[in-house]
């Protein structure tokens, strides 16, 4: 919630450099700035590195009249570096090309990985910084409804290294698994905590 005392980003922020430290599959950036202090005085110059990988878009697909969610397994490094399960069970997603529309990036990915066409029109959760303290990316959330028995079998792209598992997941038991932390990324937590409180109305169409 943003008040009449609260600082302006336009005239509160000095930029006064940037640098490119990477420039590979992901951009890492590195900015000089100085920002306002909530006192009135303005920092010192300090330096921040900023990791870029674009904005990027997740689809939580829910099959009312099964009451199921059709979720991907998928081989994930920087979980297994960071001593999690390797596998991790999500909402498809994917990132958002330039000059792509948001629900087109749902639809794509929700085939690609599942199998799944979404029907009808997506409905928009909520959009989220997916790391606000080091990365730009913010990551939008849809709701599609799917026909869950459609979904089985392993896909993926084989130019992108893709192995990705569906699963057909009882709502319940996916906000269960959400609940307890054996779903444990960020986008599917958010989704599922979502279809926790508004599924009833979901299944009453």
């Amino acid at each position: 919630m943003r008040s009449s005392d609260m600082m302006d980003d336009e005239r509160d922020i000095e930029i006064s450099g940037k640098e490119t430290l990477h420039d590979g599959f992901f951009k890492m950036e590195l900015y000089r700035l100085r920002h306002r202090k909530f006192d009135g005085a303005w920092t010192e110059e300090v330096s921040r590195e900023i990791f870029e990988r674009g904005n990027s878009v997740a689809a939580l697909l829910y099959d009312p009249d099964a009451d199921a969610v059709v979720m991907v397994e998928q081989f994930r490094l920087p979980a297994y570096l960071a001593g999690r399960p390797a596998w991790s069970v999500e909402t498809p997603a994917g990132v958002v090309k330039p000059g792509e529309e948001l629900a087109d990036v749902a639809r794509r990915e929700a085939f690609e990985e599942t199998g799944c066409e979404i029907v009808g029109d997506l409905r928009r959760i909520s959009a989220f910084m997916a790391s606000i303290g080091g990365s730009t990316e913010i990551v939008t959330l849809f709701l599609g409804i799917v026909d869950s028995s459609k979904a089985s079998g392993i896909h993926g792209l084989e130019d992108e290294h893709e192995d990705i598992r569906v699963h057909v997941v009882s709502a319940l038991e996916a906000i269960r698994r959400s609940d307890e932390g054996e779903i444990d990324n960020a986008a599917s937590i958010i989704a599922l905590n979502w279809l926790a409180r508004n599924r009833d109305g979901l299944r009453r169409g």
